[in-house]
């Protein structure tokens, strides 16, 4: 099978994130299983969405992990020129939803598992594929968890989020935040006899842009970013059903994102005291960690010599790789393809891309090994 024809299977399965992908990962399972490499399917607590974890060689010594998830974005985006799920082969774009974000990377390492397979490698190489990452890294903390029962500590971790096959040593982190305000309805003529619930989120949502202005004002600066603070936003508010009618409900989302060295959620910390202080209900979306790899790490150094490509110091987007770091394992971003075409109609990855991304799994199989 060619990284091309892999791709065009995966890209086929309509795998949005927050929806079952049990027959995705059945398919990724009997490829592997049909090529000698064992694999386990780890069911996460949702029932309906599972982390796969696979091999490839000797799994009682430290090894390198090859990190993927297998959920995109919705296709629902009217400019659209033909079915998103359907792998096109346009002009030298490989075009399909989750082509590049990140089924790309995941084509390139399940093409290449037989032959890193053939090599009897010296150092294992594990594939870890997870869910929900596009729901803030929720799938992939199951696996993590799981992983002493599943190997020895690996040396490393590979992310393969598209940074153009260059190795990227830093990433932000990000907490997301949701706030539910309960009111009572009644007639907008008579305010005394009912509770505004969008009044109720008003406090929280001040303090959430008065913290805005206080981190671009005078937080933390790390220039390795763009932009160099911890930001927040408001994302969406929902609430009312008509203007002469006191809104029963109001929720609004809140994310931070935070330049390494900082804690997310300690962001948030002035949001969630003004909506405990005004009786408005909160609770995480989500949340992972930056990343930050020191450049002299020997990871890097694998990296760049198996891509061709220098380190970058960072990128703004966050990836499960801050999750592997702070469970202890080494990590860096290298991948396929250009993160301003993910999450856009028409998303592709070049036929040379997927390419050069097989050929840098089969130089870390090289490396690892005899």
């Amino acid at each position: 099978m060619t990284p091309q024809a892999m791709l065009a299977r995966l890209v086929g399965f309509d795998s949005v994130v927050g929806r079952p992908n049990l027959a995705l990962m059945n398919e990724i399972a009997d490829w592997l299983d049909g090529n000698g490499i064992p694999c386990r399917l780890l069911t996460g607590p949702e029932g309906d969405r599972v982390n796969l974890f696979a091999t490839i060689g000797d799994s009682a010594l430290p090894g390198y992990i090859l990190s993927g998830h297998v959920d995109v974005v919705p296709a629902t985006e009217p400019e659209w020129r033909a079915d998103p799920f359907l792998l096109r082969d346009c002009d030298d774009r490989l075009i399909g939803r989750g082509a590049c974000d990140m089924k790309g990377l995941v084509a390139a390492v399940l093409t290449a598992a037989p032959d890193l397979a053939a090599m009897s490698l010296a150092t294992p190489i594990h594939i870890a594929l997870s869910y929900d990452e596009e729901a803030g890294c929720k799938g992939v903390p199951h696996m993590i968890a799981a992983l002493p029962d599943l190997c020895a500590p690996p040396l490393g971790c590979i992310v393969g989020e598209p940074t153009g096959l260059a190795p990227v040593l830093a990433h932000k982190g990000k907490a997301a935040l949701e706030l539910c305000a309960t009111g009572v309805p009644g007639h907008s003529s008579r305010p005394d006899l009912g509770h505004n619930a969008i009044h109720a989120l008003l406090p929280a949502l001040v303090a959430a842009t008065t913290q805005a202005a206080t981190l671009q004002a005078s937080g933390p600066r790390d220039a390795r970013f763009a932009p160099p603070w911890s930001s927040l936003q408001i994302g969406t508010i929902e609430g009312g059903q008509a203007l002469n009618i006191i809104p029963e409900h109001a929720t609004a989302r809140i994310e931070a994102r935070a330049i390494a060295g900082t804690d997310p959620e300690s962001l948030l910390a002035p949001v969630l005291a003004a909506a405990e202080a005004h009786g408005v209900a909160a609770h995480w979306l989500s949340s992972y960690p930056p990343l930050a790899l020191d450049r002299d790490h020997p990871l890097v150094g694998l990296t760049q010599r198996i891509s061709g490509q220098e380190a970058l110091a960072a990128v703004s987007f966050g990836t499960e790789a801050g999750l592997f770091q702070q469970a202890g394992i080494p990590s860096v971003i290298c991948g396929p393809g250009d993160i301003a075409r993910a999450h856009r109609p028409e998303e592709y990855l070049t036929r040379n891309e997927l390419s050069a991304c097989y050929r840098m799994v089969l130089a870390l199989g090289q490396a690892c090994a005899p």
